[in-house]
């Protein structure tokens, strides 16, 4: 029955040491810690006898890479969810998913969506030089404006098993965007990462299968087409709006536009445009490069006052070159590293 494998204290085990991951002197995975077996033993009890209810969010606002508001689960609440995702969602709806959907999958994410969209141009390119267009859509406030109903419709069709489904629509049920009942899902579950990526689908298979649109990326809500007619653009966009809000009760934002290739488009944190020679050159955005500045500074004040060690910064500077080197930003890194010096004070 898949609905066992949520209660196996095993993976439930396996979800608590993936959860608590760079998180362990957070003081609620202390606390998880201090009777670890105990409490994986009376989750598993509640889910087994059914009775595992959602104990609800807390919100901070995050102010990279834009403000928003995030409502995180509390820390039984996440192991969960990352339960529920690994062992169901995961086999289940990844394999649903067409090759070009590329956020928070294995071996997805922004570089792969980087290096399809680099592809798609070069395509394009030697097919029919600078002349051409993007279609760039995204879609109004994304997870504020998810349809319960029409989420729960589409899990209806690949979740088989009753006990998972009602687990799934409690979660769903258990937040909704202040001021509208039954609409959005949080942005800091990890089954919402997975909601968002299946919601979407419908769309994606319209754009490749229906309307044949052979370059075309999504990451998550942002949606990168490319194509040289300027006008089968427009009518693309025009069934593209009219599905979204027919089906998925969604709204294209003001930032959706038709431009030409030459002008580049931004894109997972980078700008991406086309040299004379038809190379592919892709930039780091401004508003990304002065995050970046940003985060060297506070790492750097961080140090000095003991409230970061080297660990940390080792890592995120590692993460940062992962980023990075696959754009064009060799001046940016050798400039910015050189002159980031540590010093503890005394």
């Amino acid at each position: 029955m898949t609905y066992d494998k949520v209660c196996d204290f095993h993976n439930l085990y396996r979800a608590h040491m993936a959860m608590r991951k760079s998180k362990r002197h957070k003081s609620e995975v202390i606390k998880f810690e201090l009777n670890m077996g105990s409490n994986l033993a009376r989750i598993q009890e509640m889910l087994e006898r059914r009775e595992y209810t959602v104990s609800g969010y807390y919100n901070f606002t995050v102010h990279e890479p834009k403000k928003r508001m995030v409502y995180a689960a509390y820390y039984k609440d996440r192991v969960v969810n990352h339960c529920l995702c690994i062992n169901i969602l995961r086999p289940i709806i990844e394999k649903r998913l067409i090759y070009d959907n590329a956020a928070c999958q294995i071996n997805k994410g922004t570089h792969f969506a980087l290096g399809r969209l680099t592809k798609f141009m070069s395509e394009h390119h030697k097919a029919h030089g600078a002349k051409g267009y993007f279609l760039k859509c995204d879609i109004s406030k994304y997870f504020a404006s998810i349809d319960h109903d029409v989420l729960k419709s589409k899990l209806v069709r690949v979740v088989k098993d009753e006990e998972v489904l009602r687990m799934l629509f409690m979660i769903i049920d258990s937040y909704h965007t202040e001021g509208t009942p039954g609409k959005g899902i949080p942005l800091g579950n990890q089954t919402s990462q997975w909601f968002a990526l299946y919601y979407l689908d419908a769309l994606d298979r319209l754009i490749k299968e229906k309307l044949r649109i052979k370059h075309y990326i999504r990451y998550m809500d942002d949606l990168i087409l490319v194509h040289e007619s300027k006008e089968h653009l427009q009518e693309v966009l025009n069934t593209i709006r009219a599905f979204a809000a027919d089906e998925l009760t969604l709204t294209l934002n003001e930032k959706t536009q038709i431009f030409p290739i030459k002008n580049g488009v931004d894109f997972v944190g980078f700008h991406i445009y086309l040299s004379d020679s038809g190379k592919v050159i892709r930039k780091l955005k401004t508003a990304t490069k002065k995050r970046f500045k940003k985060r060297l500074i506070k790492l750097k004040i961080g140090y000095a006052h003991g409230r970061i060690d080297l660990d940390k910064v080792q890592n995120v500077l590692a993460s940062y070159r992962g980023h990075i080197k696959h754009g064009h930003t060799y001046r940016l890194v050798d400039k910015a590293l050189n002159e980031f010096v540590l010093v503890r004070k005394r």
